[in-house]
């Protein structure tokens, strides 16, 4: 059978609001963009790599450093920081054509090349049942909504938290869909998709200060253990 063409789609934008710069500054010695590209790169099953920015500094870099990754400059209508992720990613998927996308964000710095090729694999293996897949991490704990109203367990009946049926939260470190998914439901995620568990420290995602300090700091202890 024929290999299909999967595109990954990372978005970059110049500006962010709650680390300044954060997709462009320096993390373990590269800038954080060149991470995510990297897993991409030694991803074998990935057919092309496109990064959508409005960065100047990004568009110099990668171009620089990724010389084989397709480079969008994202129009000025879609630069706004409110802009919906899904209408950025339809403007990238009417440039560039693929059989599934795959999209990650710059901000998922320890997310493996392995766990990538293991949700391509997966998804493969169970398209067209599910038709789409996305990342999610593991919660086992005693969660509660602003009511005070239990969400996963009776307070009744107390089990241990390992014996609490899991709930499941959308991590943003993968997503895999088609052309055909995103157009109708203006979503990445369809009707029938899979849930592709990630382990939570390898899920981290880059949304505040800390958050930074903190997957650097399991990034360098990681590099040690591999030398």
């Amino acid at each position: 059978s024929i290999w299909p063409d999967i595109v990954a789609l990372v978005p970059m934008r110049h500006n962010s609001e709650r680390v300044i710069g954060k997709n462009y500054r320096d993390f373990g010695g590269k800038p954080l963009y060149a991470h995510i590209l990297g897993t991409l790169t030694d991803c074998p099953d990935i057919t092309q790599i496109v990064v959508d920015t409005d960065s100047p500094d990004i568009l110099t870099g990668v171009a620089e450093q990724f010389p084989h990754v397709t480079l969008l400059e994202r129009p000025d209508h879609l630069r706004d920081g409110t802009t919906p992720m899904n209408d950025v990613l339809l403007h990238d998927i009417s440039q560039v054509k693929g059989d599934f996308y795959l999209q990650t964000h710059s901000t998922n710095p320890l997310l493996k090349p392995e766990t990538v090729r293991n949700a391509i694999h997966l998804f493969l293996d169970n398209y067209p049942v599910y038709d789409s897949l996305f990342g999610v991490t593991r919660w086992q704990t005693r969660l509660w909504d602003q009511l005070a109203l239990p969400v996963n367990h009776n307070p009744a009946i107390l089990l241990r938290t390992q014996d609490l049926p899991p709930i499941y939260e959308e991590n943003s470190n993968i997503y895999i869909f088609t052309e055909e998914t995103l157009k109708r439901k203006h979503n990445r995620i369809g009707d029938r998709p899979l849930l592709f568990e990630i382990p939570r420290l390898e899920a981290m995602d880059i949304d505040e200060p800390l958050d930074f300090e903190v997957a650097e700091f399991l990034y360098m202890k990681r590099q040690e253990s591999s030398q």
